[in-house]
């Protein structure tokens, strides 16, 4: 399998995607998790990581995304304006920043990286790190009451970690992925993620592995800083009607239950409400159901665009981003839920992940499953791969298209594509998404 740290940059389109192509030359990795070139360069752009408005710093291996999201429409629904960093990108660079709530627009971006390139004047730098600084350049001087800053792997090496005193951190759910860089245990993966928790800043957790759960204590009390963890400093729970009950030291909430789709994404829910209020920001109980109102693409999304019609009328088509053992294991949860319906699996991953434990919690709840690879996916996993991770329960695509067309005249029923963010990428753009 071939390594991240020699592996290509996906493609960037438009003008700014010429202006990274052309930074990424300087230093031409995808993953090398350090600060230094990264502060440099913040350093020359007269340090606007520190001129943010309060900042929610997110980490965690699955459900980060999704607790920014919640982020993002809590506050919203209180009527902040919010600035936000979120990655990757799964169409279009645009979407992995909002200012004030709203997508860069492509000249802004474009502007933004002009002038970070002439700053860094030739200077090694991954293009994550140009897009943090990007991202930081891009909110320093435009108003908000709050910015939402999402890691990009890891924690403690990741380029966000520049940040020095966020308003709070919160720690989605911790699982195995990213060894290589991150170390092959889940104490190792979760000390890395623990490196974002800052002296006397409140961290939150939700659900974690005790493995886990033990380094990330050990260090917010190391750090002195105050963690609120799920079932003892916070609680969520659906109410028999249908509606979450939350509580913690300040006092309970009633809340709708949340927009994003699953069991899990209670507990994301729940951990953006507790990141902001440990935060002390001050938000009225109200703006806390805004969680019925956060949107996040490949989140088992519903798609309705060109790809859906393929399949026709009586047929649910659905995508979701999740790519390993653990996002497996919780989509799978929430699939045991769903009303009864004939399940279609197509699954496309990329080459370095583990495509058996992926897979392992959800082939029991399939009647087919299709190994694909889109032409243009980052990275993608042979076929052939993905059908020995199944134990031969896999039939090659090869692509999303061929197997749409192929059931389209058969008993509708509900057709899953997961694995891969990169997959989705290509989905999307398939399905005519864009983002808003």
């Amino acid at each position: 399998m071939e390594s991240d740290r020699l592996a290509p940059i996906p493609e960037f389109a438009g003008r700014a995607g010429r202006v990274l192509e052309r930074l990424q030359r300087l230093y031409p990795v995808l993953i090398d998790l350090s600060l230094g070139r990264l502060e440099r360069l913040l350093e020359k752009l007269g340090h606007p990581e520190q001129r943010l408005p309060p900042v929610i710093h997110v980490a965690g291996t699955n459900g980060k995304g999704s607790t920014c999201a919640n982020l993002l429409a809590i506050a919203g629904q209180a009527g902040w304006r919010v600035h936000a960093t979120t990655s990757p990108h799964l169409v279009d660079v645009t979407e992995r920043f909002r200012i004030a709530g709203r997508l860069v627009d492509e000249a802004t971006l474009l502007a933004t990286l002009e002038r970070i390139e002439q700053v860094n004047d030739g200077a090694p730098i991954t293009v994550f790190e140009v897009l943090t600084a990007c991202a930081f350049a891009l909110f320093a001087d435009r108003p908000a009451e709050l910015a939402v800053i999402e890691v990009g792997l890891g924690g403690r090496f990741d380029a966000t970690n520049v940040l020095t005193a966020p308003a709070s951190c919160a720690i989605a759910s911790v699982s195995m992925d990213h060894e290589a860089f991150l170390g092959d245990s889940l104490a190792a993966i979760a000390g890395e993620k623990a490196g974002i928790i800052k002296p006397g800043r409140p961290v939150a957790t939700g659900r974690q592995p005790a493995e886990a759960l033990a380094v990330i204590a050990a260090e917010a009390a190391r750090l002195g800083a105050p963690l609120w963890l799920r079932d003892r400093d916070w609680t969520i729970a659906p109410r028999a009607d249908g509606r979450l009950a939350y509580a913690d030291r300040i006092g309970s909430l009633d809340l709708p239950p949340p927009a994003l789709r699953g069991p899990h994404q209670i507990d994301n829910a729940g951990l953006a409400i507790a990141a902001l209020r440990a935060a002390g920001l001050g938000l009225p109980d109200r703006a806390f159901d805004g969680i019925a109102q956060a949107r996040w693409p490949a989140r088992l999304q519903r798609l309705t665009g060109e790809l859906a019609g393929r399949l026709g009328p009586d047929w649910e088509l659905w995508l979701d981003g999740g790519h390993n053992p653990g996002a497996g294991a919780v989509l799978a949860e929430t699939l045991r839920d769903w009303p009864h319906a004939p399940l279609t699996l197509l699954v496309g991953m990329k080459q370095t992940k583990d495509p058996a434990g992926f897979l392992a919690p959800l082939l029991p709840l399939a009647e087919r499953v299709f190994a694909v690879a889109e032409p243009g996916q980052h990275l993608a996993m042979p076929i052939a791969a993905i059908v020995d991770a199944s134990g031969g329960r896999a039939e090659p695509g090869p692509t999303v298209a061929a197997v749409l067309d192929r059931l389209a005249g058969q008993k509708p029923g509900r057709v899953l594509i997961c694995g891969s963010l990169y997959l989705a990428g290509e989905v999307l753009k398939a399905d005519g998404w864009r983002a808003d």
